[in-house]
């Protein structure tokens, strides 16, 4: 036996009770408040034992008068950080097959999603590592049949990069253009194809800019030409509805960071039939995941991944809606405030959650350093320390100095009216702040045209 001090037996109350409060209202939030409350604890205490389990990532809290904790983790994850240590591929015992089975279940999880089979779903550590294995390994075990691959020219970095490096190893890609909304059209992706290709790979939504790209359509095309399909639906899964039969999809990228599962962990849909679709490996050793990706599975990852995938099938349709009502207010607002501010991406056919922005004569790094408050980036958190205007953008018509002023802000399952009212606050004080110091928005304004200044150096 044992004695529990206070601190954890406080813990271990609150996270009863915020689990089983998830369980009855996904998105419900608890307050320090209502668990001292409920089991007669003192609120001090209370309140500093949940700012540590926020600490260790168990729980995350929420700002604003509906604010609170809730399950960072699932807690069908947490038995496999603290109880259950087996491994996944060690059939001949109890411990393993737990472990096995666990993973089983979150591999019908994720495919459920995406309207797949759980032999199609391949466990990777992450969506780059899905990317990479889904290009490189088609291009590897397709090279006799052709060399060519095609692509879109604002993909993200983990595409991009991969089909670069394919370039240096004899592959011809094609980087096809997008309009100004960043979409790819079937007809331009059908303009491409040649005798030689083995693969189309087209993102389902862009990561920045937030536009939905025609994926069924496309995926008819190549259906159509005998071509391979992959996208990379990390942005798109859990926000849009995904069916990889109906979309013609033969591979598709996943993590589950993106719909609030844990870091570390992602999956590749791999095709079985109509065609069935082979992938050399681009790592060996133990023949894991059917040979395609050897290496010991993460399971409390892959369980937090699966229990993520479920609750994001759940919830999409009521979840989305929400969100984009209040991103369009948020947009709204900025729009009846402020003057000389564009959205970049499509107007509609883009993510509930995403609002990328210009701010005409406001660096885009100045107005982020105003309102530190607000985690917002000035383009893909993947490329986001670079000082070079995003491709995106560029690729989309914007000009290297407008660019240079856009802001992408995302909104969650998490965020609440309150959050919006002050984000709308403190965005149009700090624009409006900054615009005050700037010589440029004050000739503008004066209706100089400032393309036409000849600027001399002294």
């Amino acid at each position: 036996m044992f004695k529990l001090n206070r601190v954890t037996e406080y813990g271990l109350i609150a996270l009863r009770h915020i689990s089983r409060k998830k369980d009855k209202d996904p998105t419900g939030m608890t307050s320090a408040r209502e668990i001292a409350d409920t089991y007669g604890l003192p609120f001090e205490i209370t309140a500093k034992t949940l700012q540590r389990l926020k600490e260790t990532g168990l729980i995350e809290s929420a700002h604003g008068a509906k604010g609170g904790y809730t399950l960072h983790r699932s807690l069908d994850e947490i038995p496999y950080f603290t109880e259950v240590f087996g491994n996944a591929a060690s059939r001949n015992h109890e411990f393993g097959w737990t472990a096995e089975a666990a993973v089983e279940k979150a591999r019908q999880q994720v495919a459920h999603l995406i309207g797949a089979t759980e032999r199609e779903i391949i466990f990777t550590s992450g969506a780059t590592e899905s990317n990479n294995l889904a290009i490189t390994g088609v291009a590897e075990m397709y090279k006799q049949k052709g060399n060519h691959i095609i692509t879109s020219s604002i993909e993200h970095k983990a595409v991009l990069d991969t089909c670069h490096a394919l370039e240096q190893k004899g592959f011809e890609v094609t980087f096809v253009p997008v309009d100004q909304y960043g979409q790819v059209s079937a007809a331009a992706v059908k303009a491409a194809i040649t005798p030689k290709t083995i693969l189309v790979s087209i993102m389902s939504a862009n990561n920045e800019i937030g536009t939905i790209n025609p994926i069924a359509e496309i995926g008819k095309v190549c259906k159509e030409k005998g071509v391979l399909f992959h996208t990379d639906a990390v942005q798109a899964a859990g926000k849009t509805p995904l069916n990889v039969d109906a979309m013609g999809i033969d591979l598709l990228s996943l993590t589950a960071h993106k719909i609030y599962g844990p870091k570390g962990v992602g999956a590749l849909y791999v095709r079985r039939k109509n065609p069935r679709v082979r992938v050399a490996a681009i790592q060996h050793g133990g023949g894991h995941e059917r040979g395609m990706r050897s290496g010991t599975l993460n399971v409390p990852g892959i369980v937090g991944f699966g229990k993520a995938a479920e609750l994001a099938e759940q919830l999409m349709a009521t979840e989305m809606p929400r969100i984009q009502k209040m991103r369009d207010r948020f947009w709204g607002a900025l729009q009846a405030e402020l003057d000389e501010i564009y959205l970049n991406g499509h107007p509609t056919e883009r993510l509930a959650n995403n609002l990328n922005v210009s701010f005409a004569f406001v660096e885009g790094e100045s107005l982020m350093m105003g309102m530190k408050e607000l985690a917002v980036s000035s383009g893909s958190a993947c490329t986001s320390a670079s000082l070079e205007p995003s491709y995106v953008l560029k690729n989309i018509g914007v000009g290297e100095d407008l660019a240079h002023t856009s802001i992408r802000f995302s909104l969650g399952r998490f965020t609440t009216d309150e959050e919006v009212d002050y984000a709308i606050r403190k965005v149009i004080e700090t624009v409006k702040k900054l615009r005050d110091l700037s010589p440029l928005y004050e000739m503008a304004k004066e209706g100089i045209d400032l393309k036409s200044v000849n600027w001399t150096a002294h």
